[in-house]
């Protein structure tokens, strides 16, 4: 019964969806705003409601095991850790698809029931265009992806979850990437409901950049997660492949990095006009294509969801309504935008333009190599495969160039600026860049790309402190402390990258018990290998002693087989010293009784991660920082 509950609340979701679009446009058209927002409001508002009510019915579900309903006999067992029960409801295609909808719908209620300043039929087409949105997922979701369909001859025992999926890190990284996914959803709105009644300015840059700077924290947030996981849990001693999957969360974080730059320019200079509502459509496109990579058995990865074509072309269909839609009413409604104030290329507001260039290029890099081979076999020109080699080379100048333009970017003041003022504010930030190329160079690295990056990522962190050491704690506003965290955590995670790549060291051994071996200086023996059985899975665990100065640390990675599905997978064991992280993973036994050991040393790796949370925070802040003073203009608004 209660599956029932929650496929019948989404139902009234989907009529109250189609109450927001149509029922918005007949008051709308005879101007009838305050009425629209009686009817809006509450809809958006109990819409969130009901999508929470059939998310908690979906998590019963998998909490008690019901194999009744064919998404928990497909993707849970009663043997799996209860944690991995509660998650498995979103680890498949329906659940998170499920979960897509109910951020969805808690986004819009929030959103109209706060978004105020600019006017009361502003606000209600901004909840039409959210109800739009949320149709044509309902759409999708109950017609071709209904999470609560029923087995008429319930299993006794469900198929189990992919064991890859089975680990703490799956709890909050589909959910934190789904916040921004979706968050970019408002965005795209707030630009749609911009073009339909000309409301192109400053004020509405104010308005949406709180939503632009939360759905890019998240995001953030979940890419950070999303790679960490990658780096502890698949074995490969890697934290990004550019796998199409890690590229479809990649390409709209590209895109709103850039949008709440453009955002900022607008808010503070009421420059981009068109430039920025062009970049808000961008970002929820990225998000819908990403979503159709992941949902459409289009590219294949270790963590996508292969699902039939026609699931594709509906999501398909979707991408073309609403950015087709988006796209052609810009292109009728750009020339009415007018382009705003100018500014001088030596501006605050010119670093902001040629940031914008080099994000975009960026993510033009990224969006061809994922989909060249796909577009290449489709034309019968034989399967390819983009890796790494491709990115790094395209890549590696844009994003130094685009370091330096962060770096330099706060010095610079709005409309023009003096290149002599400029430079010597920047003095210290450059010294700093000095010295860290200077302990480069005299620990041994070489690589001028490695040596250039480690010094640029320095610079832009001193420029990131020297934002609050120059303005003091009481002078600086809530939006530059965000900046300038943000900053600092996008060169910690640069700086991270840099010496991981130039200082790691991969050693491949087959060790018989008792048998030492070496890698990057460290001595490391495996004393023994013992069996262990888990809650679902039967493990070999592998006992390693590593010697760091003086001290014996133990390791112990594990290979395991699991039950149900069965499937063998590895865990890896990492001993974390503040130098860097010593990396193991245990193989297959040979006829002698050696093992194979694979051990990496990554100098630095953990301030990839470190970097990325620091950003996300910093996101945040400046989220927060819109927020508090939206509320002090309607106060001085009402005064």
């Amino acid at each position: 019964m209660i599956p029932e509950t929650g496929h019948f609340a989404l139902w009234l979701a989907a009529a109250l969806a189609v109450a927001q679009l149509f029922g918005g446009w007949h008051f709308l058209r005879r101007s009838e705003h305050e009425a629209a927002l009686r009817l809006l409001v509450p809809a958006a508002a109990a819409q969130g409601i009901l999508c929470l009510i059939a998310f908690a019915a979906l998590i019963w579900a998998f909490a008690v095991s019901d194999f009744s309903v064919a998404l928990v006999a497909n993707n849970s067992h009663t043997a799996k850790p209860e944690l991995y029960k509660l998650t498995g409801a979103w680890a498949n295609h329906e659940g998170s698809m499920l979960l897509w909808v109910c951020v969805l719908a808690i986004f819009g209620a929030v959103a109209a029931l706060r978004v105020r300043a600019l006017g009361a039929r502003f606000r209600a087409r901004l909840i039409q265009t959210m109800g739009a949105i949320g149709l044509g997922f309902y759409a999708y979701l109950l017609i071709s992806s209904n999470p609560f369909a029923r087995l008429p001859n319930p299993p006794a025992e469900g198929a189990g979850l992919n064991p890859l999926l089975q680990d703490p890190g799956l709890a909050f990284h589909p959910p934190l990437l789904y916040l921004g996914y979706v968050g970019m959803s408002v965005t795209f709105a707030f630009a749609v409901a911009a073009l339909i009644e000309r409301q192109v300015g400053p004020l509405w840059a104010r308005t949406v950049r709180p939503w632009v700077l939360t759905a890019w924290a998240f995001l953030t947030g979940g890419i950070m997660l999303g790679s960490f996981w990658a780096y502890y849990e698949l074995g490969w001693g890697g934290w990004w492949f550019w796998d199409p999957v890690e590229n479809a969360s990649l390409m709209p974080w590209l895109a709103a990095t850039a949008l709440f730059h453009s955002v900022g320019v607008l808010a503070a200079r009421d420059a981009l006009r068109n430039w920025t509502i062009l970049l808000a459509v961008a970002a929820f496109s990225f998000s819908m294509i990403g979503t159709f990579i992941v949902r459409s058995g289009l590219l294949t990865s270790v963590h996508s969801f292969a699902v039939d074509p026609e699931r594709g072309l509906f999501l398909l269909t979707l991408l073309a309504l609403y950015v087709g839609g988006a796209l052609t009413l810009y292109a009728v409604r750009a020339g009415s935008v007018t382009h705003g104030a100018p500014f001088r290329p030596l501006s605050r507001e010119g670093a902001l333009v040629f940031n914008n260039l080099i994000l975009s290029a960026i993510l033009g890099v990224v969006f061809i190599g994922t989909l060249y081979p796909v577009v290449l076999e489709a034309l019968g020109g034989g399967r390819v495969s983009v890796g790494p080699p491709y990115y790094e080379s395209a890549l590696m100048p844009l994003m130094l160039a685009l370091l330096i333009v962060m770096a330099i970017g706060p010095f610079l003041r709005w409309r023009r600026s003096q290149t002599g003022a400029a430079a010597r504010r920047m003095v210290p930030a450059l010294v700093t860049a000095a010295i860290f190329a200077a302990v480069a160079l005299a620990v041994g690295i070489r690589g001028v790309l490695t040596i250039l990056g480690i010094a640029i990522a320095a610079w832009l962190g001193a420029a990131s402190v020297m934002i609050v050491a120059g303005k003091g704690a009481r002078r600086l506003s809530a939006a530059s402390a965000g900046t300038a965290i943000a900053h600092l955590g996008v060169a910690i995670t640069a700086l991270g990258i840099a010496i991981s790549a130039a200082g790691s060291s991969e050693r491949i051994t087959n060790l018989a018990p008792g048998e030492t071996d070496r890698v990057a200086g460290f001595a490391v023996r495996l004393d023994g290998v013992e069996p262990v059985a888990g809650p679902n899975y039967t493990s070999v665990r592998g006992l390693i002693s590593v010697l760091v100065d003086g001290r014996v640390m133990p390791l112990e990675p594990e290979r395991r087989a699991f039950i149900s599905p069965m499937q063998v997978t590895t865990e890896t064991d990492i001993l974390p010293l503040w130098t860097g992280n010593l990396y193991a993973v245990i193989g297959d036994n040979d006829a002698e009784g050696r093992w194979q050991v694979r051990l990496h040393w990554q100098p630095m790796i953990a301030l990839i991660w470190i970097g990325g949370l620091i950003a996300a925070a910093g996101g945040l802040v400046g989220a927060l920082a819109g927020g508090r003073r939206r509320r002090r203009e309607r106060r001085e608004a009402a005064q």
